[in-house]
């Protein structure tokens, strides 16, 4: 008897890189890439990646949120509003080089 290993495994797990990074100075993009087919199409096909769970994550409206699923490159670019303008009072993260750490324990549901 076989088994087939159906718990999720996490984005940061299935992903080669994620960075995150400044749009301007109120926007903040985020890049994550695969290494192969499987694992960028897994993802992809997984729906984990969405306006409302980037929204719930980074405190946003989900119609802010902008996402861009590029298969010739195994990559998927997401980019939303930062809640704190570039540089201003309160601004943690001022090059937004940080801002990728949460998507890295998102959990994608594998077939």
């Amino acid at each position: 008897m076989s088994t087939v290993n159906t718990e999720p495994r996490t984005l940061g797990g299935l992903a080669r890189y994620i960075r995150s990074k400044n749009a301007g100075p109120f926007w903040v993009t985020v890049d994550i890439f695969f290494d192969d087919d499987t694992a960028y199409d897994a993802v992809a096909a997984s729906g984990v990646i969405n306006p409302d769970m980037i929204a719930a994550l980074y405190g946003v409206r989900p119609e802010q949120v902008k996402i861009f699923f590029i298969a010739d490159l195994r990559a998927i670019k997401v980019s939303y509003p930062r809640t704190t303008p570039q540089g201003s009072v309160g601004d943690r993260d001022m090059h937004a080089a940080q801002q990728f750490i949460p998507l890295r324990t998102i959990e994608v549901p594998l077939p």
